[in-house]
């Protein structure tokens, strides 16, 4: 297999603990990237990449964060895509009718509204500590900074989840793309963000997405799997995943993505 860019999703697919990769993946990535330029692509803010991406030794690649709604290489923004605020302060308001809190994120900020065994196991995955304040005074200081957030995380009951669905769907559904990332959270990006999109625009001028292998395991990699040159999914990863992928490896416990490059890159 000969490809010039390698892509990886990280939260189920690249990390094979909740918030590290393995020394196996370490080795196996610094195989190769003298060879081909290794991309994190992931619905996760910069700073809760940066540290991977300096554990690998990849620090001057670009990352995809926020399912391609930020597309940074160093301190330069290659794409930069925002859910307005006015469009947040409506799903706002109909997440408080149901009880739902939002988890608001933007560029390197993340806020919540006060701690939560969710909000814990996000700060012990991803090593990223929230501001606390109110939704509402959140919204109110980026739009005086004329700004808005890159994702939204609801964050509920099962119930709850299974309500808003529907709701979501009829109101925002040629806005915001929306993902049920499991029974309690759903994630919700721009509608013109998607992670194939973000590589695209990575392509140098003489490449095409057939020079490119992405490994993932979630809702939203299905449609970089599908097109790219080689999508490989994990055994752990959504069955659709699956469906669409050339090849699947091992999950992500037994370190699949590493395993998959040293047996064919």
């Amino acid at each position: 297999m000969n490809f010039k860019i390698l892509c990886s999703d990280l939260d189920g697919t690249l990390l094979s603990s909740k918030n590290d990769v393995s020394d196996f993946t370490v080795s196996e990535i610094n195989r190769i990237k003298n060879r081909m330029r290794v991309v994190l692509v992931s619905a996760r803010m910069p700073k809760a990449m940066r540290y991977l991406q300096d554990r690998m030794g990849i620090g001057g690649n670009p990352l995809v964060c926020y399912n391609g709604a930020l597309v940074l290489q160093n301190a330069d923004e290659l794409c930069n895509i925002m859910i307005s605020i006015d469009l947040t302060k409506e799903l706002h308001t109909i997440c408080d009718r149901h009880g739902i809190k939002l988890g608001l994120y933007q560029n390197d900020e993340w806020c919540v509204e006060a701690t939560s065994e969710r909000v814990e196991k996000e700060i012990f995955n991803t090593k990223a500590q929230p501001i606390f304040e109110s939704t509402i005074k959140t919204l109110q200081r980026w739009e005086q900074n004329n700004i808005g957030p890159h994702k939204i995380m609801l964050m509920g009951t099962k119930c709850m989840m299974d309500v808003i669905t529907p709701v979501l769907e009829s109101h925002f559904s040629d806005t915001m793309n929306c993902y049920r990332s499991n029974d309690t959270l759903i994630e919700i990006a721009p509608k013109a963000v998607s992670k194939l999109g973000a590589i695209q625009s990575l392509l140098h001028s003489d490449e095409t997405l057939e020079d490119v292998i992405a490994f993932g395991d979630n809702f939203n990699d299905v449609e970089m799997l599908q097109k790219v040159g080689c999508g490989v999914a994990v055994a752990n990863g959504r069955d659709e995943a699956k469906a669409v992928a050339n090849w699947v490896t091992l999950s992500n416990k037994e370190h699949g993505v590493a395993q998959f490059i040293k047996d064919h890159l």
